[in-house]
């Protein structure tokens, strides 16, 4: 296996633009997440009450909330479109961390997401 990986321009391009549409789709979808925790209409009684204290842990607060899995998503993203803006080279040396972080923000991976387990 080479050393190294060489990536003709236009195809960082290409992989830059990418990312950055990306990253306003996610920007949009952190925006959503963090309205989240507008949690009302439950009623007052105790039960309700602790069901929309339930879904607003669920939304903001946690590092398994919606809003923080949407910040790493962004976090990792950002790291891979800067490794391709340096041309590449970076990349090789964060391909390992970028990939163990997506597969940490994966909840079906069930790594780095202890709240399954209580589930």
């Amino acid at each position: 296996m080479p050393e190294f990986t060489r990536l003709e321009p236009h195809v960082i391009d290409e992989i830059l633009r990418i990312c950055e549409v990306m990253l306003a789709e996610f920007d949009g979808t952190q925006a959503t997440a963090a309205k989240l925790t507008d949690v009302r209409g439950f009623g007052d009684f105790e039960s309700a009450q602790q069901l929309a204290a339930g879904y607003k842990r669920k939304a903001m607060g946690t590092p398994e909330s919606a809003h923080e899995r949407v910040k790493q998503f962004i976090q990792a993203l950002r790291k891979l479109r800067d490794a391709f803006a340096t041309g590449g080279e970076a990349f090789l040396d964060t391909e390992s961390d970028w990939a163990r972080q997506l597969a940490d923000t994966d909840p079906d991976s069930g790594a780095g997401n202890s709240h399954q387990s209580g589930q």
